[in-house]
């Protein structure tokens, strides 16, 4: 994948966030976090440069982008996190105020039809089949019309973070969703299993709220 686009442009946008709760979650000093920083973006350009060009109908090439920077951070620390804080620690770091504001506009066209649409051309489209660094989805709309599902198959976050050695660590990245969800202001997450859990498949459930 070229660093050059999205890549380059997740970095300057969050990496900032991330070296800042280094200090705020994580209490290194910020001698540590700034040197902490400087180890990251060589890292995150190198995991960038091994993986593949993502389709350009693939619709979650930011979510593997955002799994290198995470990645890159967590090799350059000098102490291996602990889950919990991981967790912490990712959440706060992503949720900007112009991630938030993306949230909260995302939630105003969630249940419209374009947006079933779009979720039912990213089921078809099983770009996991032929990039093993995406997703595979099944889409399902409840029948009593309170929302719809997204059922993952296979994981682009599980394949990289096996890569990186960092496995353990993926419910922190999962966890996530929830977040999202919250920020945007117009459904319940519900989820029953991950496949970094040891799940059967990842359900993303979204419910309208009210």
């Amino acid at each position: 994948m070229k660093y050059a686009g999205m890549p380059f442009g997740m970095w300057a946008l969050f990496a900032g966030s991330f070296q800042k709760q280094l200090t705020t979650v994580l209490g290194y000093d910020a001698a540590t976090a700034k040197a902490i920083m400087k180890k990251a973006k060589p890292q995150y350009r190198q995991i960038i440069r091994r993986l593949p060009e993502f389709e350009k109908a693939d619709r979650f090439k930011m979510n593997i982008v955002n799994c290198a920077m995470l990645g890159a951070f967590i090799l350059s620390m000098p102490q291996r996190p602990e889950v919990d804080r991981m967790t912490d620690y990712y959440a706060r770091s992503m949720m900007t105020k112009p991630m938030q504001w993306f949230c909260r506009k995302s939630g105003k066209s969630k249940f419209t039809a374009k947006d079933i649409a779009a979720m039912k051309a990213t089921a078809a489209l099983k770009a996991a089949d032929r990039n093993p660094y995406s997703w595979n989805m099944e889409f399902y709309e409840y029948p009593d019309g309170s929302g719809y599902e997204g059922r993952f198959t296979k994981c682009g976050i599980c394949v990289l973070m096996k890569e990186l050695g960092l496995y353990d660590l993926t419910p922190a990245l999962c966890h996530l969703d929830y977040t999202m969800s919250e920020a945007g202001g117009v459904t319940n997450f519900v989820r029953q299993y991950t496949l970094a859990s040891g799940g059967p498949y990842c359900d993303c459930g979204y419910k309208k709220k009210g």
